[in-house]
């Protein structure tokens, strides 16, 4: 795989949850350092939860650039007009996210030798982990909780990279179907209310 198109993946999915979870933080009037704090936890959580599980460094420890990403994402929403952020833009920012993530993290799986379900499994973890972090960081109901699509959005962006990489698509033209797909059906979930069948007992 090409490790270039993997670091710019990595990067727009660690920055655009970040983003997100600088929005949390600017929607509970938290203070700045508390921006930071809500950027970075978002935006490396899953990340670092898949590094430890698939054996790799972790991946913000040995850089500059993981964290400068999320202190610029933080000041980005610092200083921005809140209306600019008013309304979904939190609900499109993640989904943008989630999608880019997904593919990244089943891609960075696959390239450390993980089997193709196990590297599906770590998409899904990757794209979610964070998200969830930073709800239970803002004392919000958990992403998990929500009626509309959310992790199956993800897991379609896994599983569907790692179908073209066994079929040997290229990465760029595989990585930009998968986010493409999770971000239409989280999208559809965001703007219609798509959701799969509740159980009933």
């Amino acid at each position: 795989m090409n490790p270039t198109a993997l670091v710019l993946l990595d990067y727009f999915g660690i920055a655009v949850f970040a983003i997100s979870g600088a929005l949390v933080a600017a929607e509970k009037r938290l203070d700045f350092v508390t921006f930071v704090f809500f950027a970075v936890a978002t935006g490396i959580g899953g990340g670092t939860l898949r590094d430890l599980l698939i054996g790799a460094p972790v991946f913000w420890v040995r850089t500059n650039g993981t964290l400068v990403i999320c202190i610029a994402a933080a000041v980005l929403v610092w200083v921005a007009s809140r209306r600019r952020f008013a309304g979904r833009a939190l609900l499109w920012f993640d989904a943008a996210g989630m999608a880019a993530y997904a593919t990244y993290g089943a891609a960075k799986a696959l390239g450390y030798g993980m089997a193709p379900v196990p590297a599906f499994v770590m998409g899904v973890l990757t794209a979610c982990a964070g998200g969830i972090i930073r709800d239970l960081l803002a004392n919000r109901p958990s992403v998990l909780m929500r009626s509309e699509l959310y992790v199956t959005p993800a897991a379609l962006s896994a599983a569907l990279f790692v179908a073209l990489m066994l079929a040997r698509l290229a990465v760029w033209p595989a990585a930009g179907i998968a986010i493409a797909a999770g971000f239409a059906l989280r999208a559809g979930a965001i703007a219609r209310g798509w959701t799969l069948p509740a159980y009933r007992e």
